[in-house]
Order: structure tokens, then sequence, then C-alpha cells
């Protein structure tokens, strides 16, 4: 039986019920709902952690996740996966558990819908 790591649980102890065991990856935390992706007007930007924002690059904003997690972002509709890295704080909009760049968006094909459920799991 594979165990957690002190850093794995810390992080399952701090998010609550919103991260928890998934069922098919015991080794990883996991959490459902809902991505968007962040508008044009936010390039440049300076993000959370204080590097500029980049729409090409493969980051993401979540609200509690340390700068510099890896997550892998799935949407379990379309079997589609993106890895990023967490550099900025949000999304600030009930029901949403990740604001993605629009590469990461790209590459889940959610750039037309805007919005699409998720699972997000922690990279070793």
């Amino acid at each position: 039986m594979k165990r957690f790591t002190p850093l794995l649980c810390f992080i399952i102890l701090l998010f609550g019920a919103s991260f928890a065991a998934s069922a098919h990856d015991t080794d990883n935390a996991s959490q459902r709902g809902k991505a968007s992706f962040y508008s044009d007007r936010f390039q440049g930007a300076t993000t959370a952690s204080g590097e500029p924002f980049d729409q090409k690059a493969l980051t993401a904003a979540h609200p509690s996740l340390p700068f510099g997690t890896k997550v892998l972002v799935t949407r379990p509709d379309t079997g589609k996966k993106v890895e990023v890295i967490i550099n900025d704080r949000g999304p600030y909009v009930e029901g949403r558990i990740i604001d993605l760049s629009k590469r990461a968006a790209r590459e889940l094909d959610m750039l037309k819908r805007g919005v699409a459920p998720v699972l997000v799991t922690l990279v070793d």
C-alpha cells in the first residue's frame, strides 16, 4: 500500500473536504469543479507570485495551493489533460476551482466554451 507524503497530508488537511484522495489514484490529492481561463487583458500583469502573467505559458491560478505546485488538469468529459504550474491566486467566482492560461485552456479545448468541468490532481 502506498502512503501519502507529509506535504501531501498537510495539503489534504489544509483543504479539508475540497481535496480528497481520488478513488482512481490513491497517491494524489484531487479536486473536482469548474475551470475558467484568463482574459487577454491580464497579459503581462503581475501575478500573486510576482512574475508577469503569460497567456502562452502553462500556468494557472488556484485559491490556496503553494506557488510552484504542479497540477494535472483533466476534463472528464473529453479526457483531455494538461499539466500546469500554480503561479497566481484565484479564481474569484463561486464554483470555479482553477483559472488557466489561454494556452492551457486551448489544450483542454475549452476556449469557445469558457468554462469546463475539471479534475485537478497534484503532480509528484
